[in-house]
């Protein structure tokens, strides 16, 4: 077994793996950014390693950093979380070649199923179909195009190698072919550093069923159950459950036996999901996540199995202890994503920010799984995943009641959430009759209607630090050591040593008085959140109507367009791309 874990991740992941790897007396290694220096993972783990830098780029997705990190910490094994580098075939080599493990598939399984069109393939000479799609990638939107004449309107174009919705748009017709599939490669890039992509038939009324698999050295492989996941918004879940209502066991049969197909396919090992999509009785399959999923808990709360520690095992090369007739569930589980969130008029805007309160659930059948405490900050610059609720009840319905009640204890303070949303979704008709479908949300949840009122805070950063260099000497040998210290402990007339001021990305340009006032018709464009902007789409004297999108605002991973609130001509463009911005921001005017 192994000494040492370092987790490559941040967050609510990180935190996971340190207290299973903890349980198991397994000594845990975190890495940090400059803005997760005192993060929850950083603060569990035994040791911590700066990999310094603000974005994900500089840091957690800089690989040559991770390696150094596992280097000087004498890891004997890497979990990779989910999300950054988890689907990295190369990251994955890099790390094996260093002598140490990866806790995940082999390098060749995350190569075929990790780009979507190669799992495509694989998936259907294992006799698993998908819905119909490309196996190439595309070159041009005129492939989008005449794809969508072909197969009908809607088709969604998606990353071949991402997942949780990243880098994926739906093309309603062939006039918006070319910026759909411009700004779907270019969020693809950011959140996976590729940007291929390919084409796949939308389907009109889905469900989103996925399949947990758990595979050994020895050529054992078990399917654990099944998933829903249909409750989503930008196709990015916000609540899962175990099992599927509503599916029969002989589908349940059918969908576990072909997804063990699929892994087998590519000689998978570890823990993994093959996703499908279900609609009027047929599955399909999806993709083939080859990483611990972000839902798992659910599946956990079900058969009692720990993943995360079966995971380190099989990379341990421990063969299975059960087959899949001892597998057995046991009532039912639903998880909520708790997102940095406003879910007002079903926008979900992102929202930065520090957790000023932080009031948590507990009870019979009450699982909380959080990256964040009280007075911990939200950064624009990571995924917006702030906690998961799970809970347990003896059938479906009692899972819903208890998720309702746990939600309604659940209190948190300077950011807005999805818990306003969560719980209209819960009290549906629609949900509680499990009539929805991948769609539902956007299309008939009802959230028009609903309006959050939160303070927020506009600064990503409750305190700026300064960096000074001291010479120190330790057990007699001269070393330079360099500080992090509040700013406002530092004396403005001790200048005697450098200091490098480090601040969130927030910019100082005039601030509107109202959040989002592009809705109030001045004619002052501002962002309605923090966040970075990529692509500026007109210029001084350019005429616009009404409605249309001016900017494109990267936050948390997700690319917002911020409209025109009135029609006229552009007086004044006031970023650039790759500008940070804040809360409130005047972008540009409009006369």
């Amino acid at each position: 077994m192994f000494k040492k874990i370092l987790v490559a991740n941040r967050g609510e992941i990180a935190v996971r793996v340190i207290r299973t790897a903890r349980e198991m007396g397994i000594s845990t290694v975190a890495v940090y950014s400059d803005l997760d220096r005192n993060a929850l993972h950083v603060r569990l783990a035994d040791e911590a390693f700066s990999l310094g830098g603000t974005t994900a780029a500089e840091s957690y997705l800089n690989v040559g950093k991770i390696l150094n990190a596992i280097r000087l910490s004498g890891a004997d094994a890497v979990h990779p979380g989910y999300g950054f580098y988890s689907e990295n075939a190369d990251f994955a080599r890099a790390i094996e070649e260093l002598g140490v493990t990866f806790i995940g598939p082999p390098p060749g399984a995350i190569e075929i199923m990790g780009d979507k069109i190669s799992s495509r393939i694989a998936a259907t000479k294992a006799g698993v179909n998908g819905v119909p799609g490309t196996v190439e990638v595309l070159k041009s939107p005129q492939e989008v195009i005449d794809f969508g004449n072909e197969h009908g309107w809607p088709v969604a174009i998606k990353a071949a190698y991402g997942g949780g919705g990243r880098g994926m748009r739906v093309v309603a017709d062939a006039q918006s072919a070319v910026e759909a599939l411009e700004s779907a490669q270019r969020e693809a890039l950011s959140a996976f550093g590729r940007d291929e992509s390919y084409l796949e038939k939308y389907l009109t009324w889905p469900r989103h069923i996925e399949m947990q698999i758990i595979c050994d050295a020895y050529g054992n492989s078990i399917w654990l159950g099944e998933r829903d996941c249909s409750c989503q918004r930008r196709h990015q879940k916000l609540i899962e459950e175990s099992p599927a209502p509503g599916l029969s066991q002989e589908t349940r049969n059918a969908m576990g036996e072909a997804a063990i197909r699929v892994a087998r396919a590519c000689g998978y090992q570890n823990a993994g999901t093959v996703e499908f999509l279900y609609q009027d009785g047929e599955f399909y399959f999806l993709e083939m996540n080859t990483r611990l999923q972000v839902e798992h808990p659910v599946t956990e709360m079900v058969t009692l199995l720990d993943l995360v520690e079966l995971q380190i095992k099989v990379a341990a090369k421990e063969p299975l202890s059960f087959s899949q007739a001892d597998v057995k569930t046991y009532g039912h589980a639903i998880e909520c994503r708790i997102n940095a969130e406003d879910p007002s008029e079903g926008r979900f805007i992102p929202s930065p920010g520090k957790i000023t309160k932080f009031a948590t659930p507990s009870g019979f059948g009450t699982r909380l799984d959080a990256g964040y405490v009280v007075g911990d900050v939200v950064s624009q610059y990571y995924d917006n995943l702030v906690a998961k609720l799970i809970v347990w009840g003896k059938d479906r319905e009692s899972a819903r009641k208890r998720m309702l009640r746990a939600l309604g204890e659940t209190e948190i303070a300077g950011i807005a959430t999805t818990i306003p949303a969560q719980l209209k979704f819960l009290a549906h008709p629609v949900f509680i009759e499990a009539g929805h479908s991948t769609r539902w949300v956007e299309e008939g949840a009802g959230l028009e209607d609903l309006i959050i009122k939160t303070e927020l805070k506009t600064q990503d950063s409750d305190q700026d630090v300064v960096s000074r260099s001291l010479l120190a000497e330790v057990n007699g040998k001269r070393v330079e050591v360099k500080l992090l210290i509040p700013s406002d402990l530092v004396s403005s007339t001790n200048s005697g040593t450098q200091s490098t001021p480090f601040k969130r990305g927030t910019a100082s340009k005039q601030r509107s008085q109202t959040l989002g006032s592009s809705r109030g018709g001045s004619g002052k464009i501002s962002v309605p959140m923090q966040g970075t902007i990529v692509k500026i789409l007109v210029s001084v004297g350019d005429k616009v109507e009404q409605g249309s999108t001016v900017c494109i605002l990267e936050a948390m991973k997700m690319e917002n367009a911020i409209l025109a609130d009135k029609s006229g001509e552009i007086t004044e463009v006031r970023v650039s791309p790759g500008d940070a911005v804040g809360t409130g921001d005047v972008i540009l005017v409009i006369s």
